[in-house]
């Protein structure tokens, strides 16, 4: 059937050197990249999809490779109006999983297939993604994310001026764990303004319990990340109960059984699904679905390029509910121009570009000083 299935792979890869290197738990980022693939059909249609790449230093030169490699043999017998994309991906992937002893990245690049296969839907149409999801296009509320300990002053200013007024900053690294630098960007903020704070799995139950009375003192919005994603269910039931502060995570589970789990138990507030990560479109659409049906909020994690935020933006709008977008305020041109030039908020809300699919075609030649390569694979039917 023509038009069911991909005639053509692409794999973009960008890189932007950082001047100076971001501080974060898992060590210094030194550079930002966004691996991106565009899937073409046998009539030309085509979509966009982004595999998470940020860690570790240098995992977007292998997931590059991988991508080119691996994924046109695994798109060759899928059809195009497959349910679910990204496990088809996961399934023809299996084996090769298991021998290499990485799940995440394929997940990775099952999750961009998984987008790249619904803007590409949306596109044919001639609809936004997210009416493709079943929902409406809207404007959705966001917050600034990725405020560092050493520069939370110049960066809340700077989002604050582009309409910001929800700020996520960093803590569990640094001299005492970035907390004193928390308590002064608390105190810097303005009447209408709310604070959140990333922990990043840097503590366990502990040394999470020292911080809690301090923590809850600040009124924060959430805590994110206390405590590593497979921590037992145990420390973070005790966490919730001693702590007012609602708790936040998910960008770290990686199946409907966790996250499953992890509503069921009740002690994350928020749920943070990351749809690079693992299930792409498909997946996070059915967990954003689930945590809003059990009254948790749903606030989609994401932190790299414009595709991905605007993939996560346009979900966020199909789902509905209260949630909020995470939008880096960090140095980041992969995500600035891949989102069509501008993160500014209008009365606190992100507008999502209304046209077909993502809203806009990715301006990929105005980042070519950062396009480290440009692999086109043919897919041929199995």
């Amino acid at each position: 059937m023509t038009g069911n299935r991909v005639r053509e792979l692409q794999v973009l890869h960008l890189r932007h050197q950082l001047s100076e290197p971001i501080q974060t738990t898992m060590g210094p980022v030194r550079a930002r990249p966004a691996l991106l693939i565009r899937l073409e059909d046998d009539q030309g249609a085509h979509g966009w999809g982004e595999v998470w790449c940020n860690f570790p230093p240098g995992g977007d030169f292998y997931r590059a490779e991988l991508a080119a490699n691996v994924l046109p043999a695994a798109l060759a017998d899928m059809h195009l109006d497959d349910a679910e994309p990204s496990r088809h991906i996961e399934r023809k992937l299996h084996r090769l999983t298991l021998q290499a002893g990485e799940p995440g990245p394929i997940r990775q690049l099952a999750a961009a297939v998984d987008i790249a296969v619904h803007d590409l839907r949306a596109r044919r149409k001639g609809i936004p993604l997210a009416v493709e999801l079943g929902g409406e296009l809207r404007p959705v509320p966001a917050y600034a994310s990725g405020i560092s300990a050493a520069l939370h002053e110049s960066q809340v200013l700077r989002m604050r001026a582009l309409g910001f007024r929800h700020f996520k900053q960093r803590i569990g690294y640094g001299k005492d764990d970035g907390l004193p630098q928390l308590q002064a960007c608390a105190a810097g903020l303005e009447a209408d303004e709310r604070l959140m704070a990333d922990a990043n799995q840097a503590w366990d139950l502990t040394a999470a319990l020292q911080h809690s009375q301090l923590l809850d003192s600040l009124s924060l919005a959430w805590l994110e990340e206390p405590l590593p994603a497979d921590a037992g269910a145990a420390d973070w039931h005790t966490l919730a109960r001693q702590m007012s502060t609602p708790l936040a995570g998910g960008e770290n589970l990686r199946d409907d059984d966790s996250f499953i789990s992890a509503i069921k138990a009740g002690d994350l507030h928020i749920l943070q699904p990351d749809i690079c990560k693992w299930g792409g479109l498909s997946g996070g659409h059915r967990i954003a679905t689930l945590a809003l049906a059990n009254g948790r909020r749903y606030c989609p994690h994401y932190l790299g390029g414009g595709i991905g935020l605007l993939a996560s933006a346009h979900l966020l709008s199909a789902v509905g509910g209260d949630g909020l977008l995470e939008v880096d305020s960090s140095d980041n041109p992969l995500q600035l121009t891949l989102a069509g030039g501008r993160i500014a908020l209008d009365n606190e809300r992100f507008h999502i570009p209304s046209g077909p699919g993502l809203g806009i075609e990715p301006d990929i030649t105005g980042l070519s000083a950062l396009l480290v390569s440009d692999v086109k694979r043919s897919v041929q039917p199995s």
